[in-house]
């Protein structure tokens, strides 16, 4: 299964993608914990993304379409992968079509998870103080929620009218959301 989850920052995306792509024995692809190696190793990407991210915005589209290009050409991914923080913008869902139609492949669904933004703030913010993350400031992640809505959740109604996006409820307990998640996947990989 091809797959891409949408959520707004904090919505447990990375939570979710980890269970799910176990469960469908798939590889869960984050940029964001891409992003996070470079800039814990101090490589150039990881400075570069470093000064974006502390500053609440997103890292351009040509360097994130470039480094999801990579990873799908990894062995793991062939038979399936679950992309997670990627595509967020209009520009990011054209390549990866391309990405894709290169390859023969499509899109199998469109995960939405769909979450109330004071409590994901809430999240963040509890998130920031037990892992020290100081890109999670509340005002940085406010703005995160503010580009993620004007960018971001346009995709939606893209996949929607794609016949693609699937909409769950990402608030509760994590494996009540994985439950709920599995379910409601297009039945080929509920049957997984």
């Amino acid at each position: 299964m091809r797959m891409i989850i949408l959520g707004p920052p904090g919505a447990g995306k990375g939570t979710q993608a980890a269970h799910i792509a176990e469960r469908l024995q798939i590889p869960a692809i984050s940029t964001g914990d891409i992003f996070r190696t470079n800039i814990k190793e101090q490589t150039e990407l990881g400075r570069k993304v470093e000064a974006i991210l502390a500053s609440g915005g997103y890292v351009p589209d040509e360097v994130t379409n470039e480094i999801v290009e990579d990873r799908l050409s990894w062995p793991d991914a062939t038979e399936g992968f679950l992309l997670d923080g990627y595509p967020r913008t209009a520009g990011q869902v054209e390549a990866l079509e391309g990405m894709l139609s290169r390859r023969g492949h499509a899109l199998d669904a469109v995960l939405e998870l769909t979450v109330d933004e004071d409590a994901v703030v809430e999240r963040l913010l509890k998130r920031a103080e037990i892992e020290g993350r100081a890109d999670d400031s509340e005002e940085v992640i406010r703005e995160r929620q503010a580009i993620y809505r004007r960018e971001t959740a346009p995709l939606a109604e893209h996949y929607a009218d794609a016949g693609l996006l699937v909409q769950v409820d990402g608030m509760g307990e994590v494996d009540e959301v994985t439950d709920r998640i599995i379910r409601a996947l297009p039945t080929p990989a509920a049957e997984d």
